[in-house]
């Protein structure tokens, strides 16, 4: 298939089935196509590609999210209609108007450090948006079949990755942290080549806005101004309206996304998630964890810990993560030069490009302001430490440098901590297993508790707060594991059930405490790479 951004292909294929007239799903579809003048779509051909989705025979429903159905103002009820599987498997989008039709948007960015030059959805196509109590979610299928941007991929996705972003971005957002989210998980046994041989699905997935830093860079690297600022433009008029009164609304622009992705930063670190793939492509324009491929939570403390196999060189290592997020923002501010300084008043053009260059470095440099004290802040909230003191840091880095060299369970050891009493040892026992170096342990154990003392709040108000700031319930490799082997077998109850679990992931559970124990030995031979 040969395309560009504009042009409207059909995939050929079985006809769709005929998408019902009414109830719950036809609403939706029509709340989807009802285009807004300051939607993405409205953008032009030069940023996407209509086309259709790839017909997905027999689909089936693997996975549902009932929030963010109500979230999108969907009937749950909906997802009973027989209807309801093809909707969202992308086969009934051959059946829309060339102007409603589903689109693939076109972006470009830098893969592992080197340039990629002309990426884009490659296997995702965007619905449309719907509004539902004030707020404007797009709605887009990944793995809906190839698109003008796949280089030659197959543009499937795989029923084991759909389900674990399924599952994660959901379990993202239940722990506070900003996501993409996603509605449901279609699956098909349809074949789809991997490493092996493996079934495809299609998993919803729900954003306000899917532009990445990679829509900026592909209008930068084609010389194309007026585009690049068209998108500008679009994210801040519907997100940072707020903006246009700025000096520079374009700078202003840099400076929240120098802000939201400090913060996302603090928020993985804070959790130990890993991401696996943080390309410019990945980073969303708005700080969302967005593209969940090899991703992972982990389980022994690793600080180089990488969770893509395919990242031989660990550049997108856990302990790099921010300073990666740091220079994919340097390249957002790259791409974003030509729209700076339209106020300056200045004739010389090598003056005005030398202030150009240096206010975007300044705010380049807030980056730092913004990541390092927050992280701080969150350190001493999972440590119950109410009130900030000399050595704080000290402390909480130290409890990390035992952690690595123990490799203690990250998850257990900061939820376990709540625990320990600020009196006496009597309740480290549960976190003091996770080491294998007890003297060292106890060692810290015993500084911590000095730092205690200097805390006004009791042991059971202490415990209460650093429960609501280090989770229970994280997906770990194994749990989502079992949940894909089980679906692969037709029995989707796992994914439910899991689901429902990651959705308190701060409460006790006392019928799901299996799912907060310890990895399996069999855990730590799981792999996530590229191909997930």
């Amino acid at each position: 298939m040969s395309f560009s951004p504009g042009t409207t292909e059909s995939q050929g294929g079985a006809a769709a089935s005929p998408m019902p007239a009414s109830g719950p799903l036809a609403d939706f579809e029509r709340a989807l196509t009802a285009q807004r003048d300051d939607a993405f779509a409205a953008l032009g051909a030069r940023f996407y590609t209509r086309l259709p989705g790839a017909p997905l025979p027999a689909p089936y429903v693997v996975g549902f999210s009932n929030a963010v159905a109500a979230q999108l103002g969907l009937d749950p009820s909906a997802v009973a209609d027989p209807a309801f599987a093809a909707f969202f498997s992308g086969n009934f989008t051959r059946e829309r108007s060339p102007s409603t039709m589903s689109h693939a948007t076109v972006y470009s960015g830098h893969q592992f450090g080197v340039w990629a030059g002309q990426l884009g959805d490659g296997r995702a196509l965007t619905l449309g948006e719907v509004e539902h109590d004030g707020a404007r979610n797009e709605v887009q299928l990944k793995g809906a079949g190839r698109t003008p941007y796949s280089r030659m991929g197959d543009g499937r996705a795989v029923l084991r990755s759909s389900i674990r972003e399924f599952l994660c971005s959901e379990a993202m957002h239940h722990l506070g942290i900003p996501t993409t989210r996603a509605l449901t998980v279609i699956g098909s046994d349809q074949p789809v080549r991997r490493e092996d041989i493996e079934t495809a699905a299609v998993v919803a997935r729900v954003s306000p806005s899917f532009v990445r830093f990679g829509h900026f860079e592909h209008f930068y690297s084609h010389d194309d101004v007026d585009a690049l600022r068209t998108l500008a433009d679009h994210v801040i008029a519907r997100f940072y309206p707020q903006l246009r009164e700025a000096d520079d609304p374009y700078l202003a622009l840099l400076d929240e996304a120098v802000r939201n992705t400090a913060a996302l930063m603090v928020e993985w670190q804070a959790v130990g998630f890993c991401h696996g793939v943080m390309n410019t492509d990945n980073m969303s324009i708005l700080g969302l964890t967005i593209d969940y491929g090899p991703f992972g939570f982990m389980d022994g403390f690793d600080a180089n810990h990488i969770c893509n196999h395919s990242d031989s060189q660990g550049r997108y290592a856990y302990r790099m993560q921010p300073q990666i997020g740091y220079w994919n923002l340097f390249c957002l501010a790259q791409a974003l030069v030509p729209l700076f300084g339209a106020h300056y008043d200045i004739a010389d053009e090598k003056k005005r490009g030398e202030r150009v260059v240096a206010d975007a470095q300044g705010v380049l440099e807030r980056f730092k302001g913004h990541f390092a004290p927050a992280l701080e802040a969150r350190m001493r909230a999972k440590l119950g430490l109410e009130h900030e003191r000399e050595g704080d840091d000290a402390l909480a880095n130290k409890l990390f440098e035992i952690m690595h060299a123990n490799r203690a369970d990250f998850t257990l050891t900061y939820r376990h901590l709540a625990r320990v009493s600020k009196h006496d040892a009597s309740g480290d026992a549960s976190v003091r297993d996770l080491f294998l170096e007890r003297a060292a342990f106890d060692a810290w154990a015993a500084d911590y508790r000095a730092r205690l003392a200097h805390e006004p709040r009791d042991d059971a108000a202490r415990a209460a707060a650093m429960n609501r700031v280090n989770p229970k319930y994280v997906l770990r490799n194994h749990l989502a594991q079992t949940a894909i082997e089980r679906a692969a077998q037709k029995d989707f109850s796992e994914v439910e059930r899991l689901a429902k679990v990651l959705e308190r992931p701060y409460d006790d559970q006392p019928e799901h405490e299996a799912y907060a124990g310890l990895p399996p030995d069999w855990a730590s031979s799981l792999e996530v790479s590229c191909s997930s």
